[in-house]
């Protein structure tokens, strides 16, 4: 950042911006702490603002100061470490040992918990480890009651799709954010800072771009010597050094971000001095942890400058130094390494490098770490390289890369057979299984669980025998043999009891609940998969843990128990985030964006899916999960492309053999069939699902599947325990299935159940909630019954009662803004649109974040300056189809704010 006479230039707003956030903390804010993203490239003066924040800051204001460094793998919670660092507080002592991450996360919640006010600042966040950003995730999620201002500075030319910091980014809905983009000087700056230095300042302004950094360095040489790149500039001042200042910035220059004082002794002893020089020019910075260039950009250059040769000579200095350290930092010392190419060195530390990583949650770190000793694996013993692929394979099906797990367990199993340790070799097929079925294979992936359960019983391994039993009857449960996996998991689950295994033991009652979900019906199922989740939460069984809330999801979203899956989501997505099990994380996202499809919020469903589908990689077989309901979307939108998306799901899902993988492919494939007018397409659903969904636990999808059949062919039926609104539906009582479905609050199906009148008016309303949603395909079936009904004058557009909201508000969440502005309690309005009070919080949650606002008052206030945006379908204020009651409202009514004419069928 450029500065003129000891302050920053042009830089009055931003400062502000970051001041504002610290008096509405000492305020006392109701909305608790806030984030402040301050963006910009590299050189543009982040660095400097924070700092000149913290000086104009010196009150007794606590500020706590990280940064991430740009290592080949960074230091798990490394800014965190040193933002702690000499505090004495509870983050600082939790970060002081090999804590379990819950510890850390609670430490970091009770450092700014207290009274009084706090400032986090992270530096170069675009280069922080997934464990900072999983601390970093839980306190914004629980800012509302914490006393912390959260300042992060990155890159945001640097983040792609796809880099690990879009998902903090995108999750702080709903939080205070400040966001701060720093842009370059202006000519007049730069020829202010130009003066008295005998170069243009115009010059100068287009020579660098107004970037800060850039400028300074410009003007810090002779104006004779004009530099074409930054890296000139930096190398003119260099060699204006004296021989020994310059070589020791040389060696400086391969350590990234800092280098500490005991590792600067360690590579200079007596003649740290000599670097004197280079801090009197601006180059080096001495801080309170140890030595600094003044910019990244510097070192970079300078480190650029040096032969390779050297710099491999330089990163062997330095990790003989790091040896030397009693506790030396794993990451730095392996980074050097790599880069000394110390082969030595690498396979004595990557590989518990890695394991150290992936115990702190940074899972891509611990990755690169054991890729690195992959490369020399060669020399390692037969056992030590059977530890390191297995390590390595586990963490790439945590990271969602299955495939590649795949390959790697493949190669754990081959080692551990040559090691001819059967115990070892059959937990590694137990874990090669599920990398497996993660790809879709499910007959490969059964196969090795059985050969594992097979390897083991002449183990004399109990405990390990148990866990491929729990596996084995996880695939049984998940191909519909139900009646096997309830009698091999009871089994199990005493020897897994006796055996001290309490994380199979909750393994066991999570697929148990599955598989008796299937035979008997939800409420049992239900029961042992809570249990299941309490059992592995409390035994710190993390991996299961997540397993438990992707099933449970699953099974509370078929049996329509919303307001219950909204909570385990919600609960969910926070632990699996926060323990950085991605492949999970991917199962709950999908199912939340089927929440939202369900609850009409189209829009974020819509792009939920979207970077669940285009962004995330292959996601293996959940695939199945997120491409049938996204393809669906498409469908209801008249998008071309749906129909080859979902035969393609279709495929898949007769692949894998999943349940639920053929019902999401299969009944969406239905739909489009009925809205492309492709019958043939259902006939293959009808043929494989309808047998596979007679069991009591898959009525939800029997039902759902018969009713869009019945679209397609009348005279559909319902069966036995066919589940509500369906039933109503199958017989042709379309004011009972649209009333449970407003009620439930799917606009959808709503629209879909009214289309089935015989009088206009709901016909008409249904063609008005259909273009509100965007569902141009149904919408086009809906005139056309219209015009067999008799109405010839058709509304082109959306009446003014369902045109699109200006602030994207679904039409349900219009009714609750309207009810909300009248100033009734959630209470109120659950009752008067008979839903659960639940529900109503989660609207109110979502109007608030797309209005922008942050109190039902404001909202208010904001709905009754905009003027209200009339809907239908709110008890009390309904405009057509089916009143309260579900009784028909008479022919002559108000439809979309016009009144149409019952003898002629016309809209006037």
């Amino acid at each position: 950042m450029a500065r003129m006479a000891g302050a920053i230039i042009e830089r009055d707003l931003e400062l502000g911006v970051l001041a504002a956030a610290v008096r509405g903390l000492r305020a006392g804010s109701a909305a608790g702490g806030s984030i402040v993203l301050v963006t910009g490239e590299a050189g543009i003066g982040k660095t400097s603002l924070v700092r000149a924040f913290q000086e104009s800051h010196r009150d007794g204001l606590r500020v706590l100061v990280g940064a991430c460094d740009d290592l080949m793998a960074p230091c798990g919670l490394g800014p965190l470490r040193e933002a702690a660092c000499g505090t004495g507080g509870p983050l600082e002592r939790a970060l002081g040992g090999a804590r379990p991450r819950e510890e850390v996360f609670a430490a970091a919640a009770a450092e700014f918990g207290g009274p009084d006010p706090a400032v986090l600042i992270v530096e170069d966040v675009h280069w922080a480890d997934d464990g900072t950003l999983d601390v970093l995730r839980y306190l914004a999620r629980r800012l509302v009651v914490l006393r912390v201002v959260i300042v992060l500075t990155f890159r945001n030319e640097v983040l792609g799709a796809g880099h690990p910091l879009q998902e903090l980014l995108g999750g702080l809905g709903g939080v205070a954010v400040r966001r701060v983009p720093l842009r370059p000087l202006s000519p007049a700056a730069v020829r202010t800072l130009a003066e008295g230095t005998g170069r243009d300042g115009a010059a100068v302004h287009e020579l660098t771009g107004g970037n800060p950094f850039y400028v300074t360095e410009a003007l810090a040489v002779p104006p004779e010597e004009i530099p074409e790149t930054v890296s000139d500039a930096v190398l003119a001042r260099l060699r204006r050094l004296g021989d020994a200042c310059r070589s020791a910035l040389e060696q400086l220059s391969v350590v990234p971000t800092y280098v500490g004082f005991a590792l600067a002794e360690g590579l200079f002893g007596s003649r740290l001095d000599v670097l004197a020089e280079a801090e009197e020019r601006g180059i080096l910075l001495v801080r309170d942890e140890g030595l600094a260039f003044r910019h990244e950009l510097a070192r970079r250059a300078i480190a650029q400058s040096v032969p390779a040769l050297r710099r491999r000579e330089f990163n062997r200095a330095v990790v003989a130094v790091l040896r030397e350290q009693e506790s030396p930092d794993l990451d730095r010392l392996v980074h050097h390494a790599v880069e000394a190419d110390d082969v030595a060195v690498i396979l004595a530390f990557a590989p518990e490098a890695g394991r150290r990583a992936a115990r702190a949650g940074s899972r891509r770190q611990a990755i690169v770490h054991y890729e690195a000793a992959l490369r020399h694996a060669g020399e390692l013993s037969l056992r030590e390289r059977a530890a390191l692929v297995d390590d390595y394979a586990w963490e790439l099906y945590n990271t969602h890369r299955y495939p590649e797990a795949v390959i790697a367990g493949s190669e754990a199993v081959t080692l551990y057979e040559g090691l001819g340790d059967p115990v070892l070799l059959g937990e590694a097929l137990v874990r090669l299984s599920r990398h497996i079925f993660m790809t879709g294979r499910t007959e490969e992936a059964e196969a090795a669980v059985v050969r594992a359960v097979g390897v083991l019983e002449d183990a004399e391994s109990p405990s390990a025998l148990a866990q491929a039993h729990a596996n084995h009857g996880a695939f049984l449960a998940l191909t519909e043999r139900a009646e096997e996996a309830i009698e091999l998991l009871r089994q199990t689950r005493q020897e897994a009891t006796d055996a001290g295994r309490t994380d199979v033991v909750a393994l066991c009652a999570n697929y148990l609940g599955m598989a008796a979900t299937e035979v008997y019906g939800p409420d049992g199922g239900l029961r042992l998969l809570r249990g299941s989740l309490a059992l592995a939460k409390g035994g710190g069984h993390h991996e299961y843990t997540a397993r438990a809330y992707t099933n449970l999801g699953e099974l509370l979203y078929r049996f329509g128990r919303y307001d219950d899956l909204d909570l385990s989501l919600e609960e969910g997505l926070a632990f699996v985030d926060d323990h950085g099990f991605w492949s999970h994380a991917y199962n709950l996202e999908a199912h939340r964006c089927l929440l939202q499809m369900r609850r009409g919020d189209w829009k974020a469903a819509r792009e939920g899916l979207r970077r669940l589908v285009e962004d995330a990689g292959d996601p293996g077989m959940l695939f199945l999960y997120s491409v049938p309901p996204y393809a669906r979307l498409l469908a209801r939108c008249g998008d071309e492309q749906a129909g080859s998306l979902l035969g393609e799901a279709w495929a898949r899902a007769r692949r894998h053999r999943s349940l639920l993988g053929l019902a999401y492919a299969g009944i969406a494939y239905v739909e489009w069939a009925w809205l492309a007018g492709v019958p043939e397409a259902a006939d293959q659903v009808r043929n494989v699902l309808l047998p596979r969904t007679e069991r009591q636990g898959a009525a939800p999808l029997r039902a759902e599947l018969l009713r869009y059949l019945a679209r397609i062919d009348a005279g559909g039926t319902g069966f036995p325990g066919c589940p509500e609104p369906y039933a109503s539906g199958l017989r042709g009582d379309w004011q009972r299935a649209a009333a449970a479905w407003r009620r439930i609050g799917d606009p959808y199906e709503t629209a879909l159940e009214l289309a089935e009148a015989k009088q206009p008016g709901p016909v008409l309303e249904a063609l008005d909630i259909l273009r509100g949603l965007g569902a141009t395909a149904a919408a086009g079936k809906v005139r056309a019954r219209l015009r067999a009904l008799g109405v010839t004058r058709l509304p082109r557009g959306p009446a003014v009662a369902t045109r699109t909201h200006p602030a994207g508000l679904t039409e349900r969440q219009a009714d609750v803004l309207r009810l909300l502005a009248q100033g009734l309690t959630n209470a109120e309005i659950a009752d008067r649109l008979v839903v659960s009070v639940r529900t109503v919080d989660h609207h109110v949650s979502a109007i608030l974040g797309k209005l922008g606002v942050r109190s039902r008052r404001e909202a208010a206030a904001l709905h009754g300056a905009q003027g209200e945006v009339p809907r239908p379908g709110v008890p009390g204020l309904w405009t057509s189809g089916i009143g309260t009651s579900g009784d028909p409202i008479p022919a002559s009514t108000r439809i979309g704010g016009r009144r149409q004419n019952k003898d002629s069928h016309k809209i006037e």
